[in-house]
C-alpha cells in the first residue's frame, strides 16, 4: 500500500494530502468568483445602459415641465382676455402656482394655504368656465381652444332665437382675432380698432348689439314677405344690411282700398327701427280719395313706432273689423 506522501511527490503537498486538497479547493473558489465576476466592458455597457435610461427620463421631465410652464402661462393670459370680458380680477387667484395664499373668511388670521400647482389649475378652470356659463344668459358663450378663446354671440329679436356668431380670439401680445364668423357688412375691423386691446368685454357687446339689430330687421323683412304678402304690390326690395327697405302695398280703409308706397331707412345699425320714414303715392297711382293724405302720415308715424309685421299686423285687424262690419 502506498504511503499518503506518494500522492503527493516533492515539497507541494506539505501538510500532507488533506492541507493539499484544501488549497486546491480554495484555489478553485477563487477560479470561480473571478468567473462570476462582471469583466470591465460588461460593467461599462451597464453604465452606458443606465446613463442612457437617465438622459431619456431627464428629457421627458423637460418636455413635461415646458408643458406645465405654457399650460399655466396660457392660463393667466386667458385670464387676462376674460378679465376684460367679465370683470374677474386676476388678484382674486393665486397670481403663481405655489405661492401662499390667504384664506378668505370672517375670522381671517395670518394663517396661509400653500396650493399645489394642480390646485390652482383647477381652480382657475372653475372660474373660467363659471364665466363663460354666466355670459350665457347675455346671449354670450365661449370656450377655450388651444392657445384661443372662442366667444360665440347669439342673437335674438322678440324673443325668438335666430343666428349665431363667433369670434375665435387669439391669446397672444397683442391679442387678434383669430377666425370669426361676423359678416363683412358689420364695422368690425372698426370696432376691434377701438377696443379689442383695450376692452374687451366692450367689443364683444358692441358687436352684439350690431348683430342684434341687423337680425332684427332682417326678421321683420322676413315676417312681411312671408306672413303679410297679401299687402305688398311689388317685390320687397332690401340692402344687404337690411338697413335700407322699400315696398309698395295696398291696405284697405273703409269701403276703399289706398295703394302707398314706403321707404325705410335705418341710419343707426344698433336699431331695430326705422329713423327716417317716407311714405308716398306709388308713380302711376292718382289721388283716389281726399283722406289719402291723413292715412299717409299715420302710416309714417305707425312705421316709426312699431316693427314693420307689427304694423301690417295692424293693418290686417282693420281689415277684419271692416269684413265683420260688412257681414253683420
Amino acid at each position: 500500500m502506498e504511503s499518503a506522501n506518494s500522492l503527493c511527490p516533492g515539497t507541494e503537498c506539505k501538510g500532507g494530502v488533506l492541507a493539499h486538497l484544501e488549497r486546491l479547493e480554495a484555489q478553485m473558489n477563487r477560479s470561480n468568483r473571478k468567473s462570476e465576476e462582471p469583466t470591465v466592458r460588461e460593467k461599462e455597457s451597464s453604465l452606458r445602459t443606465k446613463i442612457r435610461e437617465l438622459q431619456q427620463q431627464r428629457d421627458r421631465l423637460r418636455v413635461e415641465v415646458k408643458q406645465w410652464r405654457a399650460r399655466i402661462g396660457f392660463l393667466w393670459v386667458a385670464l387676462a382676455v376674460l378679465e376684460l370680458f367679465s370683470g374677474l380680477k386676476l388678484r382674486d387667484l393665486p397670481r403663481m402656482p405655489g405661492l401662499k395664499v390667504k384664506e378668505s373668511s370672517a375670522k381671517e388670521d395670518s394663517s396661509k394655504t400653500t396650493l399645489s400647482e394642480q390646485e390652482v389649475l383647477e381652480k382657475q378652470w372653475r372660474n373660467l368656465k363659471a364665466i363663460l356659463q354666466a355670459y350665457r344668459f347675455t346671449g354670450l358663450s365661449g370656450k377655450l381652444t388651444n392657445r384661443r378663446v372662442c366667444v360665440y354671440i347669439s342673437t335674438a329679436f322678440e324673443g325668438n332665437l335666430l343666428d349665431s356668431y363667433f369670434v375665435d380670439l387669439a391669446i397672444e401680445k397683442p391679442l387678434r382675432i383669430h377666425h370669426h364668423s361676423i359678416p363683412a357688412f358689420i364695422p368690425l375691423e372698426k370696432i376691434a380698432t377701438a377696443y379689442l386691446q383695450t376692452d374687451v368685454q366692450r367689443l364683444l357687446f358692441s358687436l352684439s348689439e350690431y348683430l342684434n339689430a341687423y337680425v332684427g330687421r332682417k326678421y321683420q323683412a322676413d315676417q312681411l314677405e312671408s306672413d303679410f304678402c297679401a299687402f305688398l304690390t311689388g317685390p320687397l326690395q332690401r340692402s344687404a344690411l337690411c338697413n335700407l327697405l322699400s315696398f309698395t302695398y295696398k291696405v284697405e280703409h273703409g269701403t276703399q282700398a289706398f295703394s302707398f308706397s314706403a321707404r325705410l331707412l335705418y341710419e343707426d345699425l344698433t336699431a331695430a327701427l326705422p329713423t327716417g320714414v317716407t311714405v308716398t303715392r306709388p308713380a302711376g297711382v292718382e289721388a283716389s280719395s281726399p283722406h289719402w293724405e291723413e292715412h299717409r302720415a299715420s302710416h309714417e308715424m305707425l312705421f316709426r313706432t312699431k316693427t314693420l309685421h307689427q304694423a301690417f299686423a295692424s293693418f290686417s285687424k282693420e281689415t277684419e273689423m271692416l269684413h265683420l262690419n260688412l257681414v253683420s
